[in-house]
């Protein structure tokens, strides 16, 4: 260390403290990296790999990139998890004596990251920080490029703690997680949340989460005296998350986020429970097979006309309501628009010249922002007052209470529109970025530099008439400012008055004194104007950036007139209907349909179905062979209610949805090879979930429960789950329960509330028409060869499996009688079961066996046992 440059003892320090980051060091125009970082960033960025003289023997490697293109390298290292530290020069080097002091101004994370560039506009970048112990946990999180910061927690729980957590990520999505040291030492949750989520986690420091340097760290970043006003007065959960999240962002930003001004408490009961299962299986804003948008519910209901309606548009979609009357309220004001086409086409209109406000917000409160920002604030501004007259003049109490809340922020958009130019260039300190008329200063200097300008233009006109030079041009360039070239030619006409300043190839350069004077007239008139225009600009942000929670609370409004205006013309292009709501848990759906899968198909030929469940008819058993439908009917069910909460219509002739406080779905089958666990452990863990949290008002959604092991173990599984959801002191949740096990159709009429539906196929020869139709009664057979035929299963396959399924019809494993005679109402004994078993899988051997039973050994002679025991070799031979 001695032995290095100062240069690089600076670098060694700096990067000592920023031991998890890359770090971009200001040299000139570059950012440059040393050492490990260099190999690193090298690498990852595809850029040359140098060395730089460090004072030590061997050179430091080093790359570097430029600084006014770093952008997209920072993004590049972000997407692949790396922090990046920027360290920047802190004082003016002309005033500096010896090295140039450099310190980190900004540490970008992935939940940090505000470049528009990288960021989806129609989503959400949340930071969360997470602070658990044994008894509860508080998540907090943020975007930063909008202002958004919400916070919850679990506490005092004996539900199981580590499934609210990860079903509330699934919800929320961050990019990148901080936790206390307690979570982080919890291996197998970390194991698990990493796995599941595309994101950065790491431990943060302990003393960050202490309550009472949490509480003082909120206060002081509020600017309040008490918590209670935002809620979390006693919830130590959420003030430890919050308090934590708050110093990871002045660690690591660097500044004061004025627009994280305030944070919104919520309760995880006031939503919808939709676990990570659910959200997957609806396909809700991404589908499980690529994870696109396309073919998700969020696909289909996004209409909006801006970035910010359609963030919001995602969250109601992952956070539908149980509070009937704000879910009437939103469903009454898509009905006013649904019924007014005059009214959104307006709006629409309106809307298109609404920029993007609360990430426009983020960046004017970062100090990042430029004059085109002002520009695209103001143009959004503008159509507001037309908005607000529409919204107060609508005849529904949620658009006119909307109408009368904005705020038409005219003081803002009369301050831009007096100081910044229409058409402002992209820089803020090279000027011509505010009028000239906003400041007297400024416009005297505009002035002079306009006046001495038109000196010059005139001053070659007048030069070339009194020296007879008519090739004579007065120019500039930065380098050696104002002159007059003459060409060699004709130096033998040059005045004495001309000061020869430059000589070029073929000609020489002048300047007199007049010129001189003008020049420094001009460029001192240009050089203060320009830091006029500087700190003009400085002071209009800033002023604007005290208004931030007014414009925020604006553009939240401009967002939700944008989803309701979404779900009225989704509701209006697709024939949706309004639903009602009960209070009587009573699903009533007449010839509902899936509302994507109609869309991705021609919507003609989309069956649709109905659906009835209440607190009688609680469960549907459904049978049918595969790709008949059951699951796509299913899923429907859940979506129409889902959509009725979040105030859409739906796809239905008619739709009465008694509020649901929980869907959950147990739909397909896959591995968990990452956690260890097989198809079937993850299947019985999911149905464990569901089982321990449904309630009466929960909606269930099961599909080929008990398929992932034995026969006789997956329908005695499925028999089981049944009977405990049916069960009113137990659960007693509405179900649709899919299943191949035809034996389960037995248990309408013995279990209350078991209804039996199939899907309504047609054969026709070999070959079978599914008809998508649901319709009362079971399946008597599953077609399975029939489908295996139409995958294009080999026909030898398909030859053999008929011949052995006809063979195991002879042998009906059922021939004792139904299985509901053949299962007993008490436990069953060791030899019931291996009784059982022969029943349901050795018919051949029970044969063999019955025959040596009924045997009279006192009553048979000699000849007679050897022909029963010749008898008995072959038959165990032909086995």
């Amino acid at each position: 260390m001695s032995n290095l440059t100062p240069m690089m003892k600076q670098y060694m320090e700096i990067k000592s403290r920023h031991k998890d980051a890359i770090l971009f060091f200001r040299l000139g125009d570059f950012y440059e990296m040393f050492f490990d970082d260099a190999i690193l960033a090298s690498k990852e960025l595809e850029i040359a790999l140098t060395g730089r003289d460090c004072g030590q023997r061997e050179k430091a490697p080093m790359c570097g990139i430029p600084y006014h293109s770093s952008d997209s390298y920072i993004a590049k290292l972000i997407k692949k998890g790396y922090k990046v530290a920027i360290c920047e020069q802190v004082e003016d080097p002309a005033k500096s004596k010896g090295i140039v002091k450099r310190d980190v101004v900004r540490i970008i994370t992935p939940g940090t990251i505000t470049d528009a560039k990288v960021l989806d506009e129609k989503r959400n970048n949340y930071l969360s920080c997470i602070y658990m112990d044994k008894d509860g946990f508080g998540i907090s999180y943020s975007d930063i490029t909008t202002g958004d910061l919400y916070t919850t927690e679990i506490a005092n729980n004996n539900t199981n703690i580590e499934h609210k957590l990860l079903d509330e990520l699934a919800k929320i999505q961050p990019t990148e997680i901080i936790v206390n040291s307690f979570l982080y030492e919890n291996e197998k949750l970390i194991k698990k949340i990493k796995d599941r989520f595309n994101l950065v986690l790491n431990t943060y420091h302990d003393w960050a989460f202490e309550i009472s340097h949490c509480k003082n760290k909120i206060l002081n970043h509020f600017n309040v005296l008490t918590l209670e006003g935002f809620g979390i007065e006693n919830k130590k959960y959420s003030t430890s998350s919050l308090g934590g999240l708050l110093e990871y962002l002045t660690e690591t930003q660097k500044i004061v986020l004025s627009h994280l001004n305030t944070v919104r408490y919520y309760s995880m009961d006031k939503y919808m429970v939709l676990d990570i299962n659910t959200r997957r299986n609806l396909e809700l804003t991404e589908t499980m097979r690529d994870k696109s948008k396309k073919g998700s519910l969020l696909w289909l209901l996004d209409k909006t006309s801006t970035a910010m309606g359609a963030r919001l548009l995602k969250k109601w979609i992952e956070e539908p309501l149980l509070d009937r009357t704000k879910i009437i309220e939103r469903l009454n004001a898509v009905k006013f628009l649904y019924n007014n086409k005059d009214t959104v086409d307006s709006l629409k209109d309106l809307l298109k010249s609404i920029y993007d406000m609360e990430r426009l917000m983020g960046r004017i409160s970062y100090g990042n922002c430029n004059g085109r920002d002002l520009i695209s604030l103001k143009d959004s501004i503008k159509v507001i007052p037309d908005i607000k007259d529409i919204l107060i003049s609508a005849d529904t109490k949620l658009l006119v209470k909307l109408g009368n809340k904005i705020d038409e922020l005219m003081d803002v958009y009369n301050l831009i529109e007096d100081s910044i130019i229409d058409e402002p260039p992209l820089t803020i300190k090279e000027g011509g970025i505010i009028k000239p008329q906003y400041d007297e200063t400024l416009k005297e200097l505009k002035e002079a530099s306009a006046k001495g300008k038109e000196w010059l233009s005139s001053l070659e006109e007048n030069e070339k008439l009194r020296t007879g030079i008519k090739s004579l041009k007065v120019g500039y360039n930065k380098v050696f400012g104002y002159y007059i070239e003459v060409t060699k030619t004709n130096i033998k006409n040059v005045p004495d008055n001309y000061m020869r300043k430059q000589t070029l190839a073929n000609s020489e350069r002048y300047i007199t004194p007049e010129l001189k004077d003008m020049e420094s007239k001009i460029l001192g008139a240009e050089e203060k104007s320009m830091n006029i225009e500087y700190q003009i600009f400085m002071e209009i942000r800033d002023r604007i950036r005290n208004e931030v929670k007014r414009i925020q609370s604006c553009a939240h409004i401009i967002s939700c007139i944008d989803c309701l205006l979404s779900l009225a013309i989704i509701a209006f292009n697709n024939n949706y209907i309004m639903p009602t709501l009960n209070t009587e848990g009573i699903i009533d759906i007449q010839s509902g349909r899936h509302p994507v899968v109609e869309k991705m198909i021609d919507q003609e030929l989309f069956v649709p179905n109905n659906t009835f469940l209440d607190n009688k008819n609680r469960i549907i058993i459904i049978t049918g062979p595969n790709m008949a439908g059951k699951s796509t009917y299913m899923r429907q069910v859940a979506l129409i209610t889902l959509m009725a909460q979040i105030g859409s219509f739906v796809p239905a002739e008619s739709a009465n949805i008694g509020i649901v406080d929980k869907i959950f779905t147990r739909v397909g089958a896959s591995d968990d090879l990452a956690q260890g666990q097989s198809t079937f452990m993850v299947e019985m863990s999911e149905v464990a979930n569901i089982l321990n949290n449904s309630t009466k008002n929960s909606l269930v959604i099961l599909d080929e429960i008990g398929r992932g092991t034995s026969t006789f173990d997956g329908l005695s599984i499925a028999w089981s789950v049944v009977e405990y959801i049916s069960n009113k002191d137990k659960i007693g949740a509405k179900t649709l329960f899919a299943t191949h096990y035809h034996e389960l159709t037995e248990l309408e009429g013995k279990i209350d509330g078991v209804k039996n539906y199939k899907i309504l196929v047609k054969e026709k020869g070999e070959d079978i028409i599914f008809l998508r139709k649901i319709s009362r009664g079971g399946a008597d057979k599953s077609y399975g060869i029939e489908v295996a035929r139409l995958a294009g299963v080999p026909k030898e396959v398909i030859d053999r499996a008929k011949i052995i399924l006809k063979s195991l019809e002879e042998k009906n494993i059922t021939k004792k009688g139904k299985l509901s005679d053949i299962v007993p109402k008490e436990k069953n004994s060791k030899n019931n079961d291996k009784e059982m078993q022969l029943d349901l899988f050795n018919a051949k051997e029970k044969e063999i066996i019955d025959k040596i039973k009924n045997v009279d050994i006192m009553d048979t002679t000699p000849m007679d046992a050897m022909n029963l025991l010749y008898s008995l070799i072959k038959k165990v031979k032909d086995l």
